[in-house]
């Protein structure tokens, strides 16, 4: 198989623990059978392996994304960056391009596109595999795969199928509807619109050439910011004629909101957390190092972080996205292409963070203008550069870096370090980035 993932998101659906560099799909909330825990996208891609080892799994986000894709699956995926946000059409045509002119997968081969986000089980992706291969050996353009509905949803749009056969000529497509009119379409044999595609990869091609001008898909990323704004549903799906949809009837649930991704959450707590013999109904999940204790709670979620705390109804958290937007606070947790960040105090003039980073991983050979910061190592044992000086280090040492001094740090086992910056002006943006040379 080939997959386009997409996977975008805000970061404020599961506040306090998503934010703007860590959505909800790199949360770490399931179980494996090891007990180990796992996020949506570590959960998604070990899925579609279990169906095809061999498949192409490419991430189509943005820059904000790419580190905790890194942190969570290493090398095992393709990025495909957007240099700015575009909506889907662009981001899957650069996505096509990429594999095309930069993997040298062949143009007559097939791709399906899939959110990243979505419950499933296996069965899902034995689908996408199924659909797949009808866009190689099917007479349409373009295959679809729509959700057997379990209610009359009025936050999906609906795909019509000219018949109730498993692989059908798609009759017309409506808008999220009320609840009285997805009533009707339902009654008409409507299918959710899962925004899963599976075209020949030719076919993207051949539409953007028509659209965009460029020759490859570095010549497409330099355009990018020429590009319009529109959604592959508007600039692709609803205007072609020779087009299909499959049914699938599996699990299948749209974990948006802390009500339903309670649904599915592996454990009624995780972190430090405990509920009285009253509670009813009430999930926990606690990223502080206090534990928190709930009585007499009944139909609630409790989240808690270092950017918040959520006491909410389960029904009303799928309304907070207004509430949060005008909540202002910098991000405390990131995880980032080494390890994680953890900002464990902030006031003016100095900031402390608590830095894990993994065996084998590097930062950035960097330096900050406006900053010192003093590096204290806490446990684990790697080497710094600071100004093409090299030192190996171990738990106990203490390395100052002056600002505008460049400096990177390996790790030869996992390390935890404390970072503490020093000045008046305290940013991330303030950091420049240099070849090490070697």
């Amino acid at each position: 198989m080939n997959i386009i993932l997409l996977s975008g998101g805000s970061g404020k659906r599961l506040w306090p623990l998503s934010n703007e560099v860590r959505s909800k799909q790199f949360i770490k909330l399931f179980k494996k059978n090891n007990g180990e825990y796992e996020s949506m996208v570590q959960r998604v891609y070990r899925q579609i392996k279990s169906v095809d080892e061999n498949a192409n799994v490419i991430i189509a986000t943005g820059k904000s994304q790419v580190s905790a894709i890194k942190n969570q699956l290493n090398d095992k995926v393709s990025v495909c960056v957007e240099p700015c946000r575009r909506d889907t059409f662009p981001a899957i045509v650069l996505a096509v391009a990429y594999m095309r002119y930069e993997l040298g997968i062949d143009e007559n081969e097939c791709v399906a596109v899939c959110p990243v986000d979505p419950y499933v089980d296996t069965a899902y992706y034995e689908a996408v595999e199924r659909l797949e291969k009808l866009a190689v050996n099917g007479s349409a353009s373009l295959y679809l795969m729509g959700i057997e509905p379990s209610y009359p949803s009025e936050k999906y749009g609906y795909i019509l199928p000219m018949s109730s056969k498993e692989v059908s000529s798609v009759k017309e497509f409506k808008e999220k509807p009320d609840t009285a009119k997805a009533e009707k379409y339902i009654e008409q044999g409507a299918l959710w619109n899962a925004g899963v595609f599976a075209f020949k990869i030719s076919y993207l091609l051949d539409k953007a050439h028509g659209m965009v001008d460029f020759t490859d898909y570095r010549d497409l990323y330099e355009k990018y910011d020429t590009l319009t704004r529109i959604s592959f549903d508007y600039a692709v799906v609803e205007k072609e004629q020779s087009i299909k949809v499959m049914r699938y009837s599996g699990e299948w649930k749209d974990v948006g909101t802390w009500n339903t991704m309670s649904e599915v959450m592996s454990d009624v707590t995780k972190g430090n957390a405990a509920l009285d013999e009253t509670c009813v109904n009430t999930n926990v999940v606690n990223e502080l190092d206090i534990p928190i204790l709930c009585m007499g709670c009944k139909d609630m979620i409790i989240a808690a972080s270092g950017d918040g705390i959520l006491v909410a109804d389960k029904e009303r958290s799928g309304y907070m996205k207004p509430y949060v937007d005008k909540i202002s606070t910098d991000i405390h947790f990131a995880e980032k292409s080494w390890g994680t960040y953890t900002v464990i105090d902030a006031q003016p003039g100095s900031m402390t963070v608590k830095i894990e980073l993994q065996k084998g991983s590097s930062m950035k050979y960097h330096a900050h203008e406006h900053r010192d910061e003093v590096w204290t190592i806490i446990s684990g044992y790697g080497k710094t550069i600071v100004d093409g000086m090299e030192q190996s280090i171990k738990p106990g040492d203490v390395i100052t870096i002056a600002s505008g001094c460049k400096h990177t740090i390996t790790a030869d086992t996992d390390m935890s370090i404390i970072e503490v910056q020093i000045g008046e002006e305290i940013a991330q943006s303030d950091k420049e980035v240099f070849t090490l040379d070697r």
